[in-house]
């Protein structure tokens, strides 16, 4: 893993994500390096050549330049994660993102959070201190053996699970991002979640490039067709639903 310590110019960045004003990412790169990661497309960025998973940069002063830019700022969304996991491993060591919640705490910002990590139950002292504020678990199946495929350095699926239970019992609102779905037991996943969950997200996989080849050599190509996925989504949705958590199937 190559580890690079940077200064960063700004924490906050204007998203075009729908719902949410802002963005902030402590770190560049992640290490999880989930197979089918989007973020992939930030290497065109930062010059690193390294494959991905293989490099974090490491924003050090993040925390002191959020404080600079929450003087200018007085309401909005804010969402934390949107091209790194802001609990990858070496937030265990830098603390870049509970730092930045600290500096949170007396602001206005409804703040959201999605993460693969347990270790975001650490950070629930602070979490409960802010105004409004809502944490994502992303669980994409209940199969370890699956996630083994695409998420081979990600937390395990029954950490995450345990990890929703801990923030829902401490009063924290919840949801779960099952995106990508992945091959599943849409009852067994329900089961999982059921009363940990506020909400429930799910979207799917993108195929391009070196995913479809992974599909083919894992032999998991044929559950994840387009029919079998709309499928298995709407029997999740059906299934939770009837449990009383709303549902939102983000594909068509």
């Amino acid at each position: 893993m190559n580890i690079r310590e940077i200064t960063a110019r700004s924490a906050l960045t204007r998203t075009g994500i729908e719902g949410y004003d802002y963005c902030l990412n402590p770190y560049v790169g992640c290490g999880h390096g989930c197979r089918y990661c989007y973020a992939t497309f930030m290497k065109r960025f930062t010059g690193h050549s390294e494959p991905w998973g293989d490099f974090v940069d490491v924003k050090a002063n993040v925390a002191h330049v959020l404080r600079r830019q929450l003087k200018r700022v007085r309401e909005g969304t804010l969402l934390i994660g949107t091209v790194t996991d802001p609990y990858q491993p070496l937030e265990k060591r830098y603390r870049l993102t509970r730092d930045c919640l600290s500096a949170l705490v007396p602001t206005p910002l409804e703040v959201h959070i999605l993460t693969r990590s347990p270790l975001v139950v650490r950070d629930t002292d602070i979490l409960r201190q802010l105004s409004h504020v809502e944490v994502g678990l992303s669980i994409t199946t209940n199969r370890e053996d699956v996630k083994q495929v695409f998420e081979p350095r990600a937390p395990s699926i029954a950490s995450r699970v345990v990890a929703l239970k801990a923030l829902h019992d401490a009063g924290l609102r919840t949801y779960v991002f099952v995106g990508p779905l992945l091959p599943m037991d849409p009852g067994v996943l329900a089961s999982m979640i059921e009363g940990a969950a506020d909400e429930v997200l799910i979207d799917r996989l993108n195929y391009a490039g070196k995913v479809a080849g992974l599909l083919r050599s894992s032999g998991l190509a044929p559950l994840m067709s387009m029919p079998r996925v709309r499928a298995a989504a709407r029997e999740l949705q059906d299934i939770l639903t009837e449990k009383g958590i709303p549902v939102s199937i983000l594909f068509t």
